[in-house]
Formats: structure tokens, C-alpha cells, sequence
């Protein structure tokens, strides 16, 4: 197949995303994982999937417990001031509270896990999806995936910019090691004089762990039209372009995949590939999973997810980064870095489908990501236009066999 004039069509494609995305950021309630937005949103795609000529659409609920993803927060400073009094009375008391809440920390935050979801309320959150099956067998399947939830806004980073919420963050942790590093020594035998001017020092960090319990504002949900409307309607666009243009294939299905709550931890797409990974072992199924598509000079195909902790597919990452050189389109190979989060590739990844995360965002973060200024306003329309043009020619390159 060859779809050059749809590549072409670059520039229409991108002007549809931004009015698509402007008017779920205009017209919806806020999207925050778990909220009624977030189904809106998933409704309203499903609608369209179903014009675009999918045969298969449906709109699925899951239970989550999104304010858990942050909330870990609550219990780790919690533990850093219990830690801190009672280093001056029992330091080994002290040990165990830093380490409880730093473990906490890095299952919940690092790895994603469950750890404190019970300790807070239940919603529901919602996945849409949408298949267009080929005119004759399915010998391949190509998904391409965004999540269509937004972020609750984090207050120091919106008034502070990158740098300052960084160093907040960065003193919070120095502190969390100073105490545990001067509890250690305190078991360890140095003179107690030493053990108290060394517990005082700790003070300074005090503030710092107080203004933690702000990090995130649960009453302000961001509009998310750049993370991650973007990468919802990379998919969209396609769909779209295909169906005005006539285009059916003989042999390849493609397929939505709207995940919601990925801000709360992948939770849409955990459970999306809970209810349906094994139903795409039939044939070859790649994944491409889309998040914050805005600035072009930072595309970059993702072989590493989930603060670097998974391993993508290396052949469904390749062909992306090949696409984009057969158009001349600049792009990086890379990773989400430590710290980094995640895209919902990850989750994809660990139930054993091959997908790999696409991105377009400095991970030493920009002003709009997770605040108020991540409106319509801020979506750029080169890079919706370059990243739609390289995933249309991968889904040509994957139509002719490319990597199966």
C-alpha cells in the first residue's frame, strides 16, 4: 500500500487534531482520571471511531482508585517527620520509618504498583476502543494508543517553573537520606552530643516536607490537550484521513485504543490489557502508544518505560524511528528516564503485547506539563503534523511486511 497522499495531507491532519482537541477541552468537563470527563471523552471518540469505519467499538469501565498514584505523598512525609522525632528517642525507630516511606515511594511512584490504592475512594475510569477490520483475512494488526485523562495540576511547578519544583523535590529526598544517614550513625555508636547536633541540622529540611503535602492540587484538573489529547487523535487522524480518502486494506487492521487514567498509573491501560491483551496472539500486533506530541525537536521513539524500568519491542520502536527517516522527519531513540514516568506503552509491554512509547516533550519538563498553562494554545502544529506523517508511513511500511 502506498499512502503518500495521505502523508501529504500532513497539515489537514494536524488542523483536525487541534479542533478536535480544543473542542473536548471547550466543551467537556475536566478529564481527571476516574472523573465523568474522562468518559465523556472516551464516548465521544467511540462516536467517531464508528463514522471513521471501525467495525468494532466499545466504551469499557474499570475500577481504580486514582488519588492513590500521588497520595503515596501523605504516608512518605508522614513518615519522614515521625522518623525525624523519633530520632532524638529511638534512632532504629527512626531507620525503619525512612525506609517504610520511601519504599512506599518507589512501588507506588517508581513501579507503578498498588501499594496505598485501598486508602483511597473507588471510581470508575474508562477505556474506548475501536477496530477497522481489512477487506480480507487479518494477517497483521497495528494499534495506535493515547490516554485521554489529564493531570491534577502540580502547584510548585506552575509558580516555580521545572527548576524550582526540582529542587524542592531534590531537598525533600536529601533530607529523607540525611535522616537516615544520621539515624544510622546515631545506632552506630557515635557520642550523643554529635546525635543532637546532627538531629537539629534536620530541621532545615522540615519546611520542605510541609510544602510537599501541596505538591498536587486534587481540585484543579488541567485541560491536557498537549498530555494528552495529542496522542489520542494521532490515531484519530489517521482513521479519518483513510476514511475520506476511500483507503481500505486487504490485510492489515488498525485499531484505537483511548486508555484512561494513565495520570493515576497506567490503570486504563493495565486494565484494558487485562480484559483483551490475549486476544491479539491471532496475528502480528504492534503497538503504538502516543503522549504529549508538542515539541518536534524532542521526538523521540521510547526503547525504555516506565522510569526506564520496562523494556519495549525493539522491532516496533525500529520501524518507527526508520519512518521518520524515510521522511526526513528528525528523531531520537531514547527512554523515560528515571523519574520520568511513563507512557502507556509500558503497560502494554508488561502484559507481553510489542509496543513501544512515542514522545515529544524535553523531559526536564516544560512550563505546561501538569499545569493551567497545558491549554489548546499550547499544541504545536508542526509536530502533530511530522509525528502524523511518520505513523502513517509506518503503517504503510508495516501493510508491505516491514519487521513481522
Amino acid at each position: 500500500m502506498d499512502l503518500k497522499k495521505i502523508i501529504d495531507k500532513k497539515d489537514e491532519a494536524a488542523q483536525y487534531m487541534i479542533d478536535e482537541i480544543t473542542h473536548i477541552c471547550t466543551k467537556f468537563e475536566k478529564r481527571g482520571p476516574g472523573d465523568y470527563g474522562e468518559q465523556q471523552a472516551c464516548e465521544y471518540a467511540a462516536e467517531q471511531m464508528k463514522e471513521y469505519g471501525c467495525d468494532n467499538v466499545y466504551v469499557e469501565g474499570f475500577k481504580e482508585n486514582p488519588n492513590a498514584f500521588l497520595g503515596w505523598i501523605y504516608f512518605t512525609i508522614t513518615c519522614c517527620f515521625l522518623a525525624l522525632i523519633s530520632y532524638f528517642f529511638v534512632p532504629i525507630l527512626s531507620i525503619v520509618f525512612i525506609v517504610f516511606g520511601l519504599t512506599l515511594c518507589v512501588l507506588q511512584f517508581g513501579l507503578y504498583k498498588k501499594t496505598v490504592d485501598r486508602f483511597f475512594k473507588e471510581k470508575i475510569g474508562h477505556n474506548a476502543a475501536g477496530f477497522k477490520k481489512p477487506t480480507g483475512e487479518v494477517k497483521r494488526r497495528i494499534i495506535f494508543n493515547g490516554h485521554p485523562d489529564a493531570s491534577w495540576e502540580w502547584p510548585f511547578k506552575y509558580k516555580f517553573t521545572y527548576l524550582g519544583f526540582d529542587i524542592h523535590m531534590i531537598v525533600c529526598f536529601i533530607g529523607a537520606f540525611y535522616t537516615l544517614g544520621i539515624a544510622i550513625a546515631s545506632v552506630a555508636g557515635i557520642s550523643s552530643e554529635l546525635a543532637t547536633k546532627l538531629g537539629l541540622g534536620a530541621l532545615v529540611f522540615t519546611p520542605f516536607w510541609f510544602a510537599l503535602y501541596w505538591m498536587w492540587n486534587e481540585k484543579r484538573i488541567v485541560d491536557g490537550a498537549n498530555d494528552n489529547l495529542s496522542g489520542c487523535y494521532m490515531g484519530m487522524a489517521i482513521l479519518k484521513l483513510l476514511k475520506d480518502e476511500g483507503i481500505e486494506f486487504e490485510n492489515t487492521e488498525i485499531g484505537v485504543v483511548f486508555s484512561g487514567s494513565e495520570e493515576a498509573g497506567l490503570r486504563g491501560a493495565k486494565a484494558w490489557c487485562e480484559a483483551h491483551a490475549n486476544e491479539f496472539n491471532d496475528v502480528p500486533t504492534f503497538v503504538y502508544s502516543y503522549d504529549t506530541i508538542t515539541q518536534p525537536e524532542y521526538l523521540q521513539v521510547n526503547y525504555r518505560d516506565l522510569n526506564g524500568t520496562v523494556k519495549v519491542d525493539k522491532d516496533v520502536s525500529d520501524l518507527f524511528y526508520e519512518a521518520c527517516e524515510e521522511l526526513k522527519i528528525p528523531c531520537g531513540k531514547g527512554m523515560v528516564p528515571p523519574l520520568g514516568g511513563a507512557t502507556d506503552s509500558a503497560a502494554f509491554a508488561q502484559a507481553g503485547m510489542r509496543s513501544t512509547g512515542i514522545t515529544a516533550l524535553n523531559h526536564a519538563l516544560p512550563d505546561f506539563y501538569h499545569t493551567r498553562l497545558d491549554t489548546p494554545d499550547a499544541l504545536n502544529k508542526e509536530c502533530l503534523a511530522d509525528c502524523f506523517a511518520a505513523s502513517v508511513k509506518v503503517l504503510e511500511m508495516f501493510d508491505n511486511g516491514a519487521k513481522q
